[in-house]
């Protein structure tokens, strides 16, 4: 039985995310671990929340991508914090990750840029993303024109495109048990160190 005991855990919780990140990796019945829910403030004061992929985790923080004129871009750039949630179902296992984000760097923009497969590089540049789309056509007439204008040469990364780092400041891993009474740790960060906390299920 999977359990989550004071003893064993970790004093920093990216230690024990790695542990579970891998574990989520090595299992089968996961096709995507690195999916996550962002959830941010919309510049009208809703939450919202998309699918996104985790591209990079450390002490720096958690990585992800995308265009800053979309909802969530847009929304990052007014009220510059989010949450995370990553869910595990075969192993029963969530995450919450709750912080402060800022901007990745140009070079670390460029370097995940081009490490993309070159149409979704194009696609970057075709798609207005959360923009209203008159036709499905319109986008591939965009698709069409930016695949002829870079031909034979390198895609750039378009400048409304880039990363965000969220900073954790907390962190909860839920762990399923029986009979609901799962197993809840909430990392709190106070200063530059840890605090450790159970909830209730």
């Amino acid at each position: 039985m999977k359990t989550l005991t004071e003893k064993n855990l970790p004093a920093d919780p990216l230690a024990l995310f790695a542990r579970w990140f891998a574990a989520a990796s090595e299992c089968r019945k996961i096709l995507q671990p690195d999916a996550m829910c962002v959830s941010t403030l919309s510049p009208d004061g809703f939450p919202a929340g998309r699918m996104l992929l985790l591209k990079g985790y450390g002490p720096e923080g958690f990585v992800f991508y995308t265009n800053f004129k979309s909802l969530k871009g847009q929304s990052l750039l007014v009220y510059p914090k989010a949450a995370l949630t990553f869910f595990w179902e075969p192993l029963e296992r969530q995450v919450r990750v709750v912080g402060e984000v800022d901007a990745v760097t140009e070079e670390e923009a460029d370097a995940y840029f081009r490490s993309r497969p070159r149409l979704s590089q194009i696609g970057a540049w075709a798609s207005h993303q959360s923009e209203v789309l008159k036709s499905r056509a319109e986008l591939d007439r965009r698709f069409a024109t930016y695949r002829k204008k870079f031909r034979g040469r390198e895609v750039p990364r378009p400048p409304h495109w880039g990363g965000f780092r969220l900073l954790p400041q907390e962190i909860e891993f839920w762990q399923g048990r029986p009979n609901r009474l799962h197993d809840r740790i909430l990392y709190r960060l106070r200063g530059k160190a840890w605090r450790i906390s159970r909830l209730n299920p």
